[in-house]
């Protein structure tokens, strides 16, 4: 998940470089894990997490990954980030804090 702001600039590739090398915040996957969603928190408020995280469930997700923009300093911050990552947890979903920084 990425900061919705910062999509609008970013488009991703730092992720999913991370991701498909295995690097930084991805390095202890194997090569059987597979990336199946890529999405926003739909703005502040984090309007949209709850419903995309129910959607996820039915897909089985292990495991979803806050972006390093929304923990970075260099990026605006996520006044929002505590009630997005309890969401997260709350649907027994692993959260991994960061991407490729």
């Amino acid at each position: 998940m990425r900061c919705d702001i910062v999509s609008e600039t970013c488009p991703g590739v730092g992720c999913l470089k991370a991701f498909n090398r295995r690097t930084v915040y991805f390095r202890d996957y194997d090569q059987n894990a597979e990336m199946i969603a890529f999405f926003t928190c739909g703005g502040c408020s984090g309007r949209r997490v709850h419903r995309l995280v129910k959607s996820l469930l039915k897909h089985r997700v292990d495991v979803i990954h806050l972006s390093s923009c929304m923990q970075m300093d260099n990026y605006p911050e996520c006044p929002h980030i505590e009630e997005i990552k309890r969401t997260i947890t709350n649907a027994n979903i692993k959260l991994v804090m960061g991407t490729h920084h």
